[in-house]
């Protein structure tokens, strides 16, 4: 049986090529990029030409690429490295509820630390409305962070918008661009900072970057042998950055192309999967990300659906991989109004690279009787 992924929203695989430029860089230039010896100095060559590479495709400098071990390391630099080099002019932060948790749980921490924190609400599409960001920067904010797109329900948000208002107000302003990075254009003029994580653009796991633009007064969080101009101190991953870099490269060069293709499969599986009864698309009907397709059913609950999907040879998620441990109902859907009940419902499915009309027509042929078949059993179903 064909085994068909449709879970990219949680991580990619890993890029043939990619994997074959970075294999080199495990048992010939496996250097230490601050070593002065010959491997040595292969190891910082190719370190500076990833950051080359990557600088170029987000129209940045390479003094403002930091390397980090993924998103999750990204934001935390981000949120916390500006809350504690910035507190001498104010220590409110503003955020929205729909974030990933690599960003609220700093907020969190940083509020048992003496800052203050707003958490926007969002409309039932999951979009942060740019003029309550407005309202709510006081004198003493120093930081909005935004992500770019939502890594469950993949409504794309107005970060333009937001960070033009940012910016006229003297706020910082960061996204969490983990999953759009590559995947659709990114304006960066008007960001401050700007998280990117390798495993969703089919490059390697562990590998990740902070953009941080030139004047952000910025504290590191890691502190040692001061790598990456002092704000991320550890030896650096260089095959896991040539991995990144490669896996850049690729994006580079599809993607207009693939955006435009992966649109088209999610609209027929957006359009196939709605025939089936008292089932709904969670976030935005046009603003979203051109492989996410998030639904909801009414009478069943996700997991039993993503177990049953798996056992048919479909890999698809209920949500944020970082989370299904949690018996919880995802904050993202109960923020953008769904009950307890309807939030337990839902299934998300992230196309990819490999994904082809025949994999959305096998999951269109599969999933409805699966539905079916878990309602008849459910003691909520009709």
């Amino acid at each position: 049986m064909k085994y068909i992924y449709m879970d990219h929203a949680a991580t990619t695989p890993v890029d043939p090529k990619v994997m074959a430029a970075m294999t080199e860089f495990f048992d010939k230039k496996y250097g230490n990029p601050g070593s002065i010896h010959k491997i040595g100095q292969e190891a910082k060559t190719a370190l500076n030409d990833s950051r080359n590479k990557i600088a170029k495709f987000l129209g940045v400098k390479e003094n403002e690429i930091i390397f980090t071990s993924g998103g999750t390391e990204s934001d935390n630099i981000a949120l916390k490295g500006i809350a504690f080099a910035n507190n001498d002019k104010g220590k409110h932060i503003i955020t929205s509820k729909i974030e990933h948790h690599a960003v609220l749980h700093p907020c969190e921490w940083l509020e048992k630390h003496g800052f203050s924190v707003t958490y926007l609400s969002v409309d039932k599409h999951g979009l942060v409305n740019p003029k309550d960001v407005d309202n709510a920067i006081r004198k003493d904010t120093i930081l909005v962070s935004i992500m770019h797109a939502n890594n469950e329900i993949g409504t794309i948000e107005p970060i333009e918008e937001i960070s033009k208002i940012c910016k006229r107000h003297g706020v910082y302003f960061h996204t969490d661009a983990v999953q759009t990075f590559g995947h659709i254009p990114i304006d960066i003029k008007n960001i401050d900072l700007l998280s990117v994580s390798a495993h969703k653009l089919y490059g390697p796991k562990g590998v990740g970057l902070l953009f941080v633009r030139d004047g952000v007064k910025i504290e590191p969080v890691l502190h040692g042998g001061g790598q990456e101009n002092g704000m991320r101190s550890g030896t650096e991953n260089i095959a896991g950055i040539v991995g990144f870099a490669k896996a850049v490269e690729l994006a580079k060069d599809n993607i207009k192309s693939e955006m435009k293709r992966l649109t088209a499969l999610r609209d027929k599986l957006i359009r196939g999967v709605l025939q089936i009864p008292d089932c709904w698309l969670n976030g935005h009907p046009e603003k979203r990300l051109p492989g996410n397709a998030n639904f909801s059913f009414k009478y069943i609950e996700g997991e039993s659906l993503v177990l049953y999907l798996d056992m048919n040879g479909i890999a698809a998620s209920t949500g944020s991989a970082c989370s299904t441990k949690s018996l919880k109902p995802s904050h993202v859907l109960s923020a953008i109004g769904l009950s307890h009940e309807e939030a337990h419902g839902s299934l998300r499915l992230a196309l990819g690279r490999h994904n082809t009309d025949e994999d959305v027509d096998y999951v269109l042929k599969v999933l409805p009787g699966i539905v079916s078949n878990l309602r008849k059993m459910s003691p909520l179903g009709k």
